[in-house]
């Protein structure tokens, strides 16, 4: 388990693509640089599509864990 304290928690559990990169991405709106979000996902693809967000956007993964079938990332704005 993540000891990683997020600032917010974008929970997308149930949905699939591309709902985990859409509400992501406003997520990452409103955030200021160096806060972190949990986002909290079920479908499989976003273990893809997360880190290559995260690669594109210029936002740092922290972590990614999986937890009784939940998928968990935690990642950093950085600008």
């Amino acid at each position: 388990m993540s000891e990683i304290k997020a600032d917010f928690t974008v929970d997308t559990s149930g949905t699939c693509c591309p709902t985990p990169i859409l509400e992501v991405t406003r997520a990452a709106r409103r955030m200021k640089a160096g806060e972190i979000v949990e986002l909290v996902a079920t479908d499989i693809g976003s273990r893809m599509d997360i880190p290559l967000w995260c690669r594109r956007t210029g936002n740092e993964l922290l972590a990614q864990e999986e937890r009784t079938g939940v998928l968990y990332y935690y990642i950093r704005k950085r600008h």
